[in-house]
């Protein structure tokens, strides 16, 4: 059984600067496709909303305690999806949502990612095609813009993310004093 250890000081310094970037990061995504991104393509309700908690969740998946392993995630993030949008997307311009197609894309995102050669983001393919077809099923009047639209809110939270980390990991976290480079975690 492994015993628990108080964190030292430094690391403490360290996780609390993570975590107040990452709910920084997070507020500022949100705010970025509630407030922005509408200006740009028209998006309201239930949609704008999952559109906006897609981008948050993008964020949060990206940032990690190195920056080697968010430019990783970026990249296992931005796999999945293009995945998940291209086969929702040719579904959705021919047919509506149905819950066996919910079951079909799922399931096909996930093996195309596995042939790919990514196994490792089956399971974010996977996620991507619910919240697509999903959204598509609360917003069913342009259905085919559901894939678009969470390619975009995509590319937003990563974005966000990724610039996130390379403030926190590469310019915030080396000029602390005691940090030198990171805490223990963020090497």
């Amino acid at each position: 059984m492994t015993q628990l250890r108080r964190p030292s000081r430094a690391e403490l310094q360290g996780a609390v600067l993570d975590c107040a970037m990452l709910g920084a990061a997070c507020l500022f995504t949100y705010w970025l496709v509630t407030t922005v991104q509408p200006h740009v393509y028209l998006r309201s309700g239930p949609a704008g909303q999952i559109g906006a908690l897609w981008a948050v969740i993008s964020t949060v998946f990206v940032l990690r305690d190195s920056y080697e392993k968010s430019m990783a995630a970026a990249v296992s993030r931005m796999a999945a999806t293009s995945v998940s949008f291209l086969l929702c997307l040719i579904y959705l311009l021919f047919l509506p949502f149905h819950i066996w197609a919910l079951g079909l894309l799922v399931g096909a995102s996930a093996l195309a990612v596995i042939l790919l050669g990514r196994p490792g983001d089956a399971v974010s393919a996977g996620i991507s095609s619910s919240v697509v077809m999903i959204a598509s099923a609360v917003s069913p009047q342009h259905a085919w813009q559901q894939p678009i639209l969470r390619f975009i809110d995509t590319v937003a939270g990563v974005v966000v993310g990724v610039v996130a980390a390379w403030l926190t990991l590469r310019v915030i976290r080396p000029r602390l004093p005691h940090q030198g480079g990171g805490s223990a975690a963020a090497r």
